[in-house]
């Protein structure tokens, strides 16, 4: 099972909402399957999912932590080996965005994540941004979405 994360660059009350990822997720995995968590490590809602899949993760031995990349420049490639240095990631993917102009691989590398996954867990709370356009590509492949922000 693939795991995306998608939501806002700044959040408020992450107390209340690391409740409800960390909920979310266990409450929709198998504990017998291999579970992937694929996360885009941009803003606070990317790093609070990171953190709370780190911890499942410590629980059981049957997850992995994936950073799934836009970009293959110098500046990101420190960024991603010092991440794995400080075990952040268990591993890290380029999708096939070789062709893809800069200013929509963030966008292209989203559809990719979705494309990819079995659930996509979201804290979208207005209708526009990155965040908005990710969760309404998923609805419109019909994954299954659960978007906190509502819940």
């Amino acid at each position: 099972m693939i795991i995306s994360f998608f939501g806002h660059s700044s959040l408020i009350n992450t107390d209340y909402l690391y409740e409800k990822v960390e909920e979310t997720i266990v409450n929709n995995i198998n504990h017998n399957e291999r579970i992937l968590f694929y996360c885009g490590g941009y803003g606070d809602f990317d790093n609070l999912c990171a953190k709370i899949c780190r911890e499942i993760k410590s629980q059981h031995q049957n997850c992995e932590l994936v950073f799934v990349t836009p970009y293959i420049t110098k500046a990101q490639q420190i960024k991603m080996k010092r991440w794995m240095n400080e075990k952040l990631y268990d591993s890290i993917v380029y999708p096939p965005l070789e062709n893809v102009p800069k200013r929509f691989a963030i966008s292209r590398r989203n559809e990719w994540m979705i494309n990819e996954s079995d659930l996509i867990i979201a804290y979208v709370q207005h209708p526009f941004g990155g965040a908005y356009k990710a969760l309404e590509y998923a609805k419109k492949k019909k994954k299954l979405t659960i978007n906190l922000a509502i819940e």
